[in-house]
């Protein structure tokens, strides 16, 4: 093989070995760091994403510039997440009602516990509630996007008694948050989803 000659197979030309991170064929387009999201690109500018390098890295903070992470499918809008709560919400009183004529006065706090642990292993499981599934929101980490697992969701059901404090206000609050959070959202750092 002669020094003119392309290299194979997308090698170094000569058919040697080239050290790791060398590009045979000049600069890299995207600048010195490789096209990594957020480090410096071909103009000195930062390469949009933010994306973690693995899973579970923090991302940066887009909201805080009035954007959206990229990859990160929309948020959901107040109104959606109501309506998703109202059919849970019709789900559950079907369910204490038909346990209140079965089992008298402790029916309906059966049916309550029982629906606190079913719809957190469904949130924990698959991100969806059925009020979740009809109206297409999903509850997920807000780190990595993966569902929040049974004990988180449990918990943020539980936690959702804050929300409720001080005329629902916690309720309330995702109308005019950047990531549409409830109080219960921010502890446990989930965020519900409209893809």
């Amino acid at each position: 093989m002669t020094e003119n000659q392309p290299p194979p197979y997308g090698g170094p030309p000569g058919g040697q070995p080239g050290p790791y991170g060398q590009n045979p064929y000049g600069q890299n387009p995207y600048g010195q760091q490789g096209g990594i999201p957020g480090q410096p690109g071909p103009y000195g500018q930062p390469q949009p994403g933010g994306i973690p390098s693995y899973p579970g890295a923090p991302q940066q903070d887009m909201a805080a510039y009035g954007q959206q992470p990229v990859g990160m499918p929309p948020l959901a809008h107040w109104g959606w997440r109501v309506l998703a709560s109202i059919i849970d919400g019709v789900i559950v009183g079907v369910a204490e009602i038909i346990l209140a004529i079965a089992l008298g006065r402790l029916g309906p706090s059966i049916a309550s516990l029982l629906a606190l642990i079913v719809f957190g292993y469904l949130e924990g499981t698959r991100g969806q509630t059925p009020g979740k599934m009809a109206v297409g929101t999903r509850v997920l980490r807000e780190a990595d996007g993966n569902v929040l697992g049974v004990g988180l969701a449990i918990g943020r059901r539980l936690l959702h008694i804050l929300d409720a404090l001080a005329c629902l206000l916690g309720f309330l609050w995702p109308l005019w948050d950047a990531k549409r959070q409830t109080f219960a959202d921010k502890i446990v750092k989930s965020v519900v989803i409209k893809p």
